[in-house]
C-alpha cells in the first residue's frame, strides 16, 4: 500500500474568505485566481446565488511545498480549544534571545492583522521559547 505524501488542512469557519486572507499574510500563500470569466472574486461571489456564496476558499502555497489550506463554513461556532493547531514556524533554527526577538516581531506583525497573543511560553533550557496565538476566529496557532 503507498503512503500519501500530500494533504490539505481545513479549518471550519464562519467567514471563508476572510480567514483564507488571513492565513495568507500568516503563510505567505496566495489567493486562487478568480474564476474564468470574472475579474475579481468579488465579482464571481455577487454572480453566485446567495446560497452558495462563500461556502468555501482555499489558499495555497506559491513554492508548491506547502500544503493547500482550504476554509470551509459551518454553521456552528467554534465552542472548545482545538484538538488540532498549526505551528507557524518563524523561528527555524535561531535560540536563545534571537529566537524569542523574531518570534515577538512576528507576534506583534499577526496582532496587526487581527490575531490575539494569548501567551509567550520563554526558554527554560530545555524548550525553546514560542508564543501561542489565536486567529481572527479564534483558532489556536503557535509561533515555534
Amino acid at each position: 500500500m503507498a503512503s500519501i505524501k500530500e494533504f490539505q488542512v481545513t479549518f471550519d469557519c464562519a467567514e471563508p474568505i476572510r480567514l483564507a486572507a488571513f492565513w495568507c499574510e500568516v503563510l505567505g500563500y496566495v489567493l486562487p485566481p478568480a474564476p474564468e470569466g470574472f475579474a475579481t472574486w468579488e465579482e464571481y461571489r455577487l454572480a453566485t446565488p446567495i446560497e452558495e456564496q462563500d461556502v468555501y476558499f482555499a489558499c495555497t502555497d506559491p513554492t508548491g511545498k506547502g500544503p493547500r489550506v482550504l476554509f470551509q463554513r459551518v454553521p456552528e461556532g467554534k465552542a472548545v480549544k482545538n484538538r488540532v493547531h498549526l505551528d507557524v514556524r518563524a523561528g527555524t533554527g535561531l535560540v536563545g534571545d534571537e529566537r524569542l526577538a523574531v518570534l515577538e516581531a512576528e507576534c506583534e506583525r499577526l496582532v496587526k492583522l487581527g490575531a490575539v497573543h494569548l501567551k509567550t511560553l520563554y526558554a527554560d533550557g530545555e524548550n525553546e521559547s514560542c508564543i501561542n496565538m489565536q486567529d481572527i476566529e479564534g483558532n489556536e496557532f503557535c509561533l515555534d
